[in-house]
């Protein structure tokens, strides 16, 4: 028997000493003998083990099931070189097994379902990889897969541009800056598809997707523009008193990051060409500068550097 330090209680005499008797699977109370719970199940296992490797050797079972894996990880396999005792199988029966786990495999995919699962995770984990995104982002975009297959959206559509609107979707419900051209482009699919599914899956399954903050692209715009971290700290000042005043609402948040990036620059010395910081953005030039002016707009009431020092305008620079 061993004491269970819980918050639970005798109710008959209110101590707090209760002991767990594995053996029965009852609690007992220390003080006066009862009973208070029996039939209790130990959900651990049956074995011990003192170091990390023994416990990895007496373990039976594998992961946990995963969203991300055509049958979520939860099947089970042919191993037809050994019998349950580690011996090796003879030619004939060896021979039999793999007849038998080909015919495993093929019922496991027999049903137009699980073809399909298993092509679009396999898609699934090839753009995770060269995007390098997280588990946590991968299990959602394929949890989103599953709610579009089984609404039956995927029927006479492309499976990878499914796969990548769900893999853009999920990035965009876990703030992960991941834009859609990126997505397109790891893609077998075409931009315009890509953006049409993911459009459609916004309408079926209900989405609603958190607004981006332009804070989020200021690091990945400056080091593709190699700028000094006093220079992207300026940007993110910037954008924090244009928050204030209410001056980043309804606009592309990667086309303020760049204006914002863009504007400190000009004012810390570090001079970038418009063209320059557009194309790290992702954006056009025209973008740029009408950005830039509601920025200016925005803090109209404070001094600029421009003001202070004598320097033209960022926009007419």
């Amino acid at each position: 028997m061993m004491e269970e330090p819980s918050g639970i209680r005798c109710p008959r005499c209110g101590s707090g000493d209760l002991i767990m008797d594995p053996e029965r699977g009852e609690e007992i109370c220390g003080q006066c003998g009862l009973v208070i719970s029996e039939g209790m199940v130990n959900l651990g296992p049956e074995w011990r083990a003192f170091t990390s490797a023994e416990r990895d050797a007496r373990a039976r079972t594998g992961a946990g099931a995963s969203y991300a894996l055509y049958d979520k990880g939860l099947s089970t396999g042919f191993r037809g070189s050994r019998d349950g005792h580690g011996n090796r199988l003879d030619i004939e029966t060896r021979a039999r097994m793999r007849k038998l786990k080909r015919y495993d495999d093929r019922s496991k995919r027999d049903e137009s379902r699980g073809r399909n699962l298993s092509i679009a995770m396999s898609e699934l984990d090839r753009l995770a990889a060269v995007l390098h995104i997280p588990r946590g982002v991968k299990e959602e975009a394929a949890l989103l897969y599953r709610k579009a297959l089984g609404r039956d959206l995927i029927r006479g559509r492309s499976i990878d541009a499914f796969v990548a609107a769900s893999l853009y979707a999920a990035c965009r419900l876990h703030r992960v800056p991941r834009p859609l051209k990126n997505v397109a482009r790891a893609s077998t699919r075409d931009y315009s598809e890509v953006a049409r599914t993911y459009r459609l899956l916004l309408r079926e399954l209900n989405l609603k997707m958190p607004v981006d903050d332009p804070m989020k692209f200021v690091s990945g715009i400056a080091s593709k523009l190699k700028l000094g971290q006093g220079t992207e700290l300026h940007a993110i000042e910037i954008l924090r008193r244009a928050r204030e005043r209410q001056g980043l609402s309804g606009k592309d948040p990667r086309g303020i990051a760049a204006a914002a990036l863009y504007r400190a620059c000009v004012e810390s010395g570090d001079r970038r060409i418009q063209k320059e910081v557009a194309e790290a953005a992702g954006t056009t030039e025209v973008t740029l500068r009408n950005r830039l002016r509601g920025l200016e707009d925005a803090l109209r009431d404070v001094a600029t550097l421009g003001e202070e020092g004598g320097l033209t305008s960022p926009i007419a620079s």
